[in-house]
């Protein structure tokens, strides 16, 4: 673990993505503080301003000011798929750690309700059961979680199936130790880092799905600040004003990518033998950041 830390914050891009995430999660969290406008609050006379002193990223199509909604949209964006990827991430482990430990029939229960489950292409199943249950927050979060948790389940599950295999896990079956003893500070200890990166890696297709749904107007509705809404609002005055589309466009798209960055940097750290192949994905960005190839050990 010490050597992770180590690896972790000797890469610049690492660091770079956690930087701006810690940013962007704390000003969507202090929104209410930092926001200079109300985000609903409509001046139909400064509608399609440009970037100004008073309105940093401009006004939109009802003289709302842009930078204040996107603080107010991230709140949506982030913190909601944040909380989607704690509780599918909380359901995947206990089911993964179940049926990965115990095997026998549990597993085979399992195992067969997820491969019902991943019959079903995730976005498809997303979009019926928020068309059954309606828009709303709510709906979109019982949404996501119903659609990925199978497949948390059996990832998880092969984690936990490799460790295990090893020694250290018959030792201590072997010296009696308890089962939840093994499963807490063994198992769980153990394939912590490789949830994290599955969790890390899979918030960026949340926020994507979450913005998705409000841009086709299944998700959050108006006049509820959300960078997909948002983007559903400026498609309208597309060919007047494309400018309206810039701001939660590229806010999707930063955050996005800094998530995906930052689970190859956490994989990257747990792993300084990865594939160079691995690398590629991001070396662009690597060489705008001035980032260092990790160390082989």
């Amino acid at each position: 673990m010490v050597g992770f830390f180590k690896r972790f914050r000797k890469d610049t891009l690492a660091m770079s993505v956690s930087f701006f995430l810690g940013t962007v999660i704390l000003l969507a969290v202090l929104a209410p503080l930092v926001a200079p406008y109300d985000p609903t609050a409509q001046n139909i006379i400064n509608k399609f301003q440009g970037p100004s002193l008073a309105h940093w990223f401009g006004t939109d199509q009802l003289g709302r000011d842009v930078f204040s909604r996107i603080l107010y949209g991230g709140r949506v964006t982030i913190l909601v798929s944040l909380m989607t990827m704690a509780v599918t991430i909380l359901i995947g482990t206990v089911l993964g750690v179940l049926a990965g430990y115990f095997r026998g029939r549990l597993d085979d229960v399992i195992m067969r309700i997820c491969d019902i489950m991943l019959s079903f292409p995730s976005e498809v199943l997303i979009l019926a059961i928020v068309g059954i249950l309606g828009t709303g927050i709510a709906n979109i979060v019982l949404a996501t979680v119903i659609a990925k948790w199978a497949w948390y389940v059996r990832m998880i599950r092969a984690i936990i199936i490799q460790f295990m295999d090893s020694n250290y896990i018959r030792f201590a079956k072997v010296s009696g130790c308890s089962t939840g003893h093994i499963i807490r500070k063994h198992l769980l200890v153990g394939a912590l880092g490789e949830i994290a990166v599955l969790a890390t890696l899979d918030t960026a297709g949340t926020i994507l799905n979450i913005s998705a749904l409000s841009f086709l107007g299944l998700g959050v509705q108006p006049p509820t600040a959300e960078w997909g809404m948002m983007l559903n609002e400026a498609k309208n005055v597309m060919t007047t004003n494309p400018g309206q589309m810039l701001a939660p466009g590229v806010a999707i798209f930063m955050v996005v990518a800094a998530f995906n960055f930052l689970g190859d940097s956490i994989q990257e750290a747990m792993n300084p033998k990865i594939d160079k192949v691995f690398k590629t994905r991001r070396s662009l960005f690597g060489a705008m950041f001035g980032r260092k190839k990790a160390v082989i050990e």
